[in-house]
């Protein structure tokens, strides 16, 4: 049976399709589609190679398209003013300040390995509204997906990884780690992806037939996030600085700083030296330790299936954030504090990199109704101003991106 969110989906997809033929007079050759993803542990500390959890959701991003046989890229965002055009094979060097530095981005990396001939006239629309669920990651992947179709390419799905984190680090210059793109492209529907991030061994964790029921809530704080303008990148080089500084102090062999991470510094030696560390060095550090520690406990709970447990590891995670790696606004953390305090909601924090954006949390399907209404009535009660952006959606578990 349709839900109304599944129905809202479908109208959605559908939209992108008109548009598409309202603008160039043909049907699309094909509809694109990427989900979102929600990560409830192993937060910040996929940069440090750390361990962590995640789920794809059923929204993301759809992208109806064409191909070009001149290879022109023409893209139209009903999210985001200005037409995107650029040739597949001849990208920008330099990003050029807008949506669509993602995707030359994503042209540019695939083209250092194969020849790009074909291009495409596309729409792209997302589900839900920008940050914390990884769209940046998502549309990339969504725009890569078609770029392969059109061109007969045939990425194994750690390549396609691999190409997208690419196209944010080297060209948009934002420096994730591999978390977003792996939950996007590696999960299934009902289960848990338990990943690696610094060998990409992976296992994805079927859920417990003795798992209460549970569904993904989002809520949105109505502050769009941007990580190009936010302090992710310092945060990861504090976390850097802090294992660059315990190893000298070890006297372990190190390299440069740039290739350190916090996973090359066994915890025994953080607990030797952390008192020598400064003291913003030495929260991200135990951050990093910690949520570590919680991503593979996490993982076990969710064998076991134990939701109630794994869920408050998911609001210890969220307080962590908070305190020791200090990311979120007043405003996410007004909604964090509201979950804590909500009746059926299991465990919650923020989602994504936590500078604005959305918050996650995994709810009783049965006190779904009840959840929104508490969390918006309080939240807009705190920040009146933000009624009519703020906005809350119920979501379920769904496979990666089909390749």
């Amino acid at each position: 049976m349709d839900t109304n969110e599944n129905r809202k989906d479908k109208v959605m997809k559908l939209k992108c399709v008109e548009v598409y033929e309202g603008l160039y007079h043909q049907e699309p050759f094909d509809v694109a589609f990427c989900p979102y993803r929600i990560s409830p542990l192993g937060a910040h500390i996929d940069h440090q190679y750390g361990k962590i959890n995640g789920l794809a959701i059923d929204k993301g991003i759809h992208m109806a398209y064409h191909p070009k046989q001149n290879g022109i890229i023409e893209l139209q965002s009903l999210n985001f003013p200005k037409r995107a055009q650029f040739f597949v094979n001849a990208v920008p060097e330099e990003k050029q300040g807008d949506w669509a530095d993602h995707l030359r981005g994503a042209a540019k990396m695939l083209g250092e390995k194969y020849r790009l001939k074909i291009g495409l006239s596309g729409v792209i629309e997302g589900s839900l509204p920008i940050g914390g669920l990884s769209s940046s990651a998502s549309v990339i992947i969504c725009f890569l997906s078609a770029l392969c179709k059109v061109n007969d390419i045939h990425l194994e799905p750690m390549e396609l990884i691999l190409t997208a984190k690419a196209a944010e680090n080297q060209y948009v210059g934002v420096s994730c780690g591999k978390l977003d793109q792996s939950c996007e492209v590696l999960s299934k529907k009902n289960h848990l992806l338990y990943l690696d991030t610094k060998d990409d061994s992976y296992e994805l964790i079927p859920t417990s037939q003795s798992m209460k029921p549970y569904k993904i809530a989002i809520f949105f704080s109505g502050l769009e996030r941007s990580l190009k303008n936010s302090k992710y990148n310092l945060r990861q080089d504090e976390c850097k600085a802090a294992a660059y500084a315990l190893m000298g102090y070890a006297g372990m062999d190190y390299g440069t700083f740039a290739d350190t991470r916090l996973r090359d510094v066994p915890y025994e030696v953080f607990e030797a030296y952390k008192d020598h560390l400064p003291e913003l060095w030495r929260r991200r550090a135990e951050h990093y330790y910690s949520e570590f520690a919680r991503a593979e406990k996490g993982a076990e709970l969710w064998r076991e299936g134990d939701l109630e447990g794994y869920g408050q590891l998911v609001f210890e995670s969220g307080k962590s954030s908070i305190y020791s790696y200090e990311c979120g606004c007043d405003e996410l953390k007004k909604l964090y504090e509201i979950m804590r305090n909500t009746d059926g909601i299991y465990g919650g924090r923020f989602s994504g990199a936590g500078f604005k954006g959305c918050c996650m949390a995994l709810v009783d399907p049965e006190k779904v109704e009840d959840i929104k209404a508490k969390v918006t009535e309080e939240y807009l009660k705190a920040f009146p101003e933000l009624e009519g952006r703020y906005s809350a959606y119920v979501c379920e578990s769904a496979d990666g991106v089909r390749l």
